[in-house]
């Protein structure tokens, strides 16, 4: 299953297909009792997909069977033991993909021309992805990072390991020679090489970075002038050796906290001050109609609000979910909306906002 959603990624994924390009969305659960129903709810959804694509005049039945096999396909990769919050199977002619998302989807099926990605975009965002690399002077490791997690990256050449020759890591952990351990010129080259495959890997998939590592390491890459300039820096060494995912965790967390405190503040500020200067908004109608003519500049949401909504013409008005027409996902629609726009999106902890309902923006004029 997929979770990476890179800017690549996410331009072919909204690459025009031919019709129909079927997207399946269904929400899914982390734990027990709630995911005993998640299999159930898959299979009707995929169902409802085939059955769509069946009442289709305008789908013949060689592309028919074509897309039902591809979801055939897609389900079989689902492994819904390590499911997340949402998941979203794409298919048409001769493709399938799955995705698991840390962000809850309203379930449903939409035939197109191209894959509904705005829930994957939004739950992305609100996601907050970041890099670890843990370094010490003969491994170098890459951890992929979210809300509460990391997990191991094997991509980008890493792990990344120093030739073994002449370097004993028994011997310096015994005389105690870190410092002189990075200034070897042989340590430091293989420092040099782990910066630049970090720089590509940035390049690709452009996200915060952090960096584990004992101080000379960090000193020496921090000289280096590569990526540790826009790098946070953790003195924690022993993670890039036989380091666990909860280890890297455990030393990043704090300052992850620390941060996400600082830039809610922030946002709480600037907020205030646009309200002052009349450039502020608040609530999903006043800010869909704003987010369409790309008027935000920054939009913050509390990190659980979701609202249902219908359409009414010149404004978006309550309503029940599965009513006629109703949109439930219309915060994601939001949210990728000002993304496209070039806003800055922030996800805020739940009663940030206080009376702006849970969704508020800075305006651009």
């Amino acid at each position: 299953m997929e979770h990476d959603l890179s800017p690549a990624t996410l331009a072919e994924l909204r690459r025009p297909r031919p019709y129909p390009a079927v997207s399946v969305l269904t929400p899914t659960h982390r734990r027990e009792p709630n995911n005993a129903q998640d299999p159930v709810r898959l299979r009707n959804a995929v169902a409802e997909a085939k059955k769509q694509l069946e009442d289709d005049p305008s789908v013949t039945r060689e592309r028919r069977i074509e897309v039902s096999r591809e979801l055939d396909r897609a389900l079989t990769e689902v492994d819904l033991a390590h499911a997340e919050d949402g998941l979203a199977i794409f298919a048409a002619p001769g493709e399938h993909q799955v995705w698991t998302l840390a962000r809850s989807v309203p379930e449903r099926v939409v035939l197109s021309d191209t894959f509904l990605t705005r829930n994957l975009v939004a739950a992305q965002t609100a996601e907050r992805p970041f890099w670890v690399l843990s370094v010490a002077a003969d491994r170098v490791a890459l951890w992929n990072g979210g809300v509460d997690r990391v997990v191991e990256e094997r991509t980008g050449g890493f792990p990344m390991d120093r030739p073994p020759e002449n370097f004993d890591p028994e011997r310096q952990e015994r005389i105690g020679d870190t410092p002189s351990t990075f200034r070897d010129e042989t340590t430091r080259r293989f420092l040099r090489d782990a910066d630049a495959a970090m720089a590509k890997v940035l390049r690709t998939h452009p996200r915060p970075l952090y960096i584990t590592g004992p101080q000379p390491a960090l000193s020496l890459l921090d000289e280096a002038g590569g990526i540790a300039r826009d790098a946070v820096l953790v003195p924690r060494g022993g993670l890039a050796h036989g380091g666990t995912a909860e280890g890297v965790w455990q030393a990043v967390h704090p300052v992850l906290a620390e941060e996400a405190r600082g830039s809610a503040a922030a946002v709480a500020k600037e907020l205030e001050a646009a309200r002052g200067r009349k450039d502020y908004a608040a609530g999903v109608d006043e800010l869909w109609q704003s987010a369409r003519s790309g008027r935000v500049r920054l939009l913050a949401v509390e990190e659980n609000y979701r609202v249902t909504v219908r359409d009414a013409g010149d404004h978006l008005i309550p309503a029940e979910s599965g009513d006629l027409d109703a949109r439930e996902d219309i915060v994601d629609e939001i949210v990728e909306q000002c993304l496209e726009t070039g806003a800055d999106v922030r996800f805020v902890p739940d009663g940030t906002l206080g009376d702006a309902n849970g969704i508020a923006g800075v305006l651009r004029y």
